[in-house]
């Protein structure tokens, strides 16, 4: 297949454009900006703004395939006051998405998967309180409501995602690495009150593959790995950096695991397994996480 992965200069959307071109596919990326990773700066590149509608129906023409992993979350809210949360995510999500999905179906392309949160899934009374939850099943239902039988469309809902390309920065993830092995003395080694699941990106990558083959068209797939309470998962951290210790749990804002990103509600617990029939059909590896968390400490 000829494939588009928009978003494909970040950390989910390059483990998938990486993925679908080991499997054979012929892949492009569109983002903003060049990848600056070098296996993804390899790769075919289109430069386009899904938001700003800076592509033209021909440059989507040919493709078989699109992969969406660029809508927006609490990251890219503008700070400078000029618009409220409600109105950032309404722009670049329930309506810059959709609006995208469908100059697709128009231009040509028969497959297009959402990479979504798994927030709409399990958090639902969520939904018309929290704008971020609010905006991704919004978008989520309208980019699904686009399915047709020449146009397939499925999304898949991610919990917490881990993974590494290098020569991607990833700030937050230097910063937890370095938390672990007990190098950010000034920060308090505590853990948040509640967990979730998390999940690998190239597990995720691979649910996006078997998406694209196998998916059936309208379905919202909720996808996800290993559940971990927060104190779980730091000790897990600290256990393979070598630094291995009982972390207290406080209720307290944590520096690394803010209240704020906490769409499910501060302290909530989100656990949860996937159905066999969907891991089946998305055929995706599952008990990656101790061997990403190694990976990264290594680098």
């Amino acid at each position: 297949m000829k494939v588009l992965v928009v978003g494909g200069s970040g950390l989910i959307g390059g483990h998938c454009a990486l993925l679908l071109k080991d499997r054979g596919h012929d892949v492009t990326i569109m983002a903003r900006k060049p990848a600056l990773a070098p296996a993804l700066a390899a790769l075919d590149f289109m430069v386009g703004d899904y938001v700003n509608g800076d592509f033209s129906l021909g440059q989507l023409k040919g493709f078989d395939a699109v992969v969406f992993s660029a809508a927006a979350d609490i990251r890219h809210i503008p700070y400078d006051g000029s618009v409220t949360p409600e109105e950032h995510y309404k722009k670049v999500n329930d309506v810059a998405v959709p609006r995208f999905a469908a100059a697709c179906r128009d231009a040509g392309v028969s497959s297009f998967v959402l990479v979504d949160t798994f927030y709409p899934h399990v958090a639902k009374d969520k939904i018309g309180v929290c704008p971020y939850v609010t905006s991704r099943a919004n978008t989520d239902a309208a980019v699904r409501a686009l399915n047709t039988s020449t146009f397939k469309v499925c999304s898949l809902g991610a919990p917490f995602i881990l993974g590494h390309i290098p020569g991607l920065e990833m700030p937050y993830i230097d910063t937890l690495i370095m938390y672990a092995k007990g190098q950010l003395p000034d920060l308090p080694v505590f853990a948040p009150v509640g967990g979730t699941n998390h999940m690998t990106a190239l597990s995720l990558a691979e649910a996006v593959c078997g998406a694209l083959l196998n998916g059936e068209g309208g379905r919202a797939y909720l996808v996800g790995d290993e559940n971990y309470t927060w104190q779980e998962y730091l000790e897990l951290w600290f256990r393979l950096a070598g630094n291995e210790c009982v972390i207290p749990v406080r209720e307290d804002d944590h520096p690394l695991f803010p209240n704020i990103i906490m769409f499910a509600g501060v302290g909530a617990t989100v656990s949860y397994e996937p159905t066999v029939e969907d891991i089946a059909i998305l055929q995706y590896g599952r008990g990656k996480m101790a061997a990403m968390i190694s990976e990264l400490l290594s680098k």
